[in-house]
């Protein structure tokens, strides 16, 4: 159970009340970064209107629990379905968040999987929802030594899974979800029945991948591109290369020097807002940039964006949270273990198109040797299950309906 108290409320409005502003360069919009004209427009909804009570209610409305793994306190929401038609039992998912986003990302989506009928949707697969916090993000402990990477918190939730009986379970992630799912499927193949995925990263790109680099958009059929791939990844200066550039500068200070940026975010709740905000803005929809508003209140409410900031505002995880990139990235990029092994387990892909970076299905299976479904969405970004739970869920509910098809006939089959 989330629980708050007045003294936390009050330290924060003292610090909003504090806050210090920099003008905004002219038209800039939120090409420099947030626009601090809008965020000064955040932070007083935040101190006038925008009700931590309230929400810690919401967030409340699903169990929480926490258990010790590994020396670490683990924190986990565990959603069983309100009610099961006669001859259904419930499919274990595990989901997994990334940064800067929480298990509050997931409140929206868990609802249309574990009671789907209410929602419209088809009750063929209802789900209980088991979704963690990863150590040292949001209520679960932060490790207290070095090396603590995606393969460390892959092993917790393993433990975590088979601590709640479910030998055999369906795992869902983007952002680091992804590598962590990614990683849990690897390391427990024949537990993890499917792997479903918002992004798929390929690390180690062989030489056909850099090939159709320089020629798939003149030959896509050679190199297993539809038209919508095309579309995503060319010019490929612009749309790979410098996007990843203009995007990733946080990734490079998270993973080399995390403490000195997060202790300045983790004492001034403004800035913690002003560098969260920003990335769910542009990591939404990159035209975004465009708008004075950086367009948060096109997809989302000020309340949700608010309570995932407050969620690493009262538990004080900005800078555990940030050296997992120095943890997963710190000895080199693609050079693990787990980079060069394959992910053999029924896999679906949910492909966004305003994601960072697209990574066609011809790419993608050189690593995922077994995809099952790869879905080009229609609408969306990085915060698939944020911005578009109805897609993410009727996804999964594909994905899973396929794996269960193939168990069944090749059963049948013996």
């Amino acid at each position: 159970m989330v629980e708050t108290t007045d003294e936390e409320l009050n330290d924060l409005f003292r610090r909003l009340d504090q806050a210090r502003f920099t003008e905004p360069l002219e038209d800039s919009c939120f090409y420099y970064g947030i626009n601090s004209v809008y965020l000064r427009k955040v932070v007083s909804y935040w101190r006038n209107q925008f009700n931590w009570k309230k929400q810690v209610e919401v967030l409340n409305k699903f169990p929480h629990f926490k258990t010790k793994i590994d020396g670490i306190n683990v924190h986990f929401l565990h959603v069983k379905p309100p009610h099961l038609p006669e001859g259904h039992s419930a499919k274990p998912l595990l989901m997994v968040h990334g940064w800067p986003g929480s298990f509050y990302e997931f409140y929206k989506v868990i609802s249309l999987l574990t009671d789907p009928a209410s929602h419209g949707l088809s009750d063929e697969h209802i789900f209980e929802v088991i979704c963690p916090s990863i150590p040292g993000y949001g209520f679960s402990e932060a490790p207290h030594k070095q090396g603590f990477d995606s393969v460390c918190a892959a092993s917790v939730f393993y433990k975590l899974m088979l601590r709640m009986g479910f030998h055999e379970f369906y795992a869902q992630g983007g952002d680091w979800g992804w590598l962590i799912c990614t990683n849990l499927a690897q390391i427990a193949p024949n537990h993890v029945k499917g792997l479903h995925l918002n992004l798929v990263s390929v690390l180690n790109m062989r030489f056909t991948q850099l090939l159709s680099i320089l020629l798939g958009r003149y030959f896509p059929g050679l190199f297993g591109f539809q038209e919508e791939d095309v579309r995503r990844m060319f010019p490929f200066l612009k749309k790979g290369l410098y996007k990843m550039l203009m995007e990733s500068g946080y990734a490079h200070i998270q993973a080399t020097k995390p403490d000195t940026v997060g202790c300045g975010l983790n004492d001034s709740p403004v800035g913690l807002a002003a560098y969260i905000l920003e990335k769910f803005s542009t990591w939404t929809d990159p035209e975004y940039r465009k708008l004075e508003d950086g367009g948060l209140e096109r997809k989302y409410t000020l309340d949700d964006l608010l309570t995932n900031v407050m969620i690493y505002w009262v538990s004080g995880c900005m800078v555990s949270a940030m050296r997992f990139y120095k943890e997963n990235m710190g000895k080199g990029i693609g050079t693990q273990k787990h980079d060069k092994l394959p992910v053999r387990v029924p896999t679906g892909v949910a492909s966004f198109p305003n994601e960072i970076m697209h990574t066609p299905r011809s790419w993608a299976q050189k690593k995922y040797t077994n995809i099952i479904t790869f879905n080009l969405m229609p609408q969306g970004g990085h915060f698939a299950a944020f911005e578009e739970p109805e897609l993410v869920a009727a996804d999964i509910q594909q994905f899973v309906g396929k794996v269960e098809r193939e168990e069944c006939w090749r059963k049948m089959r013996k």
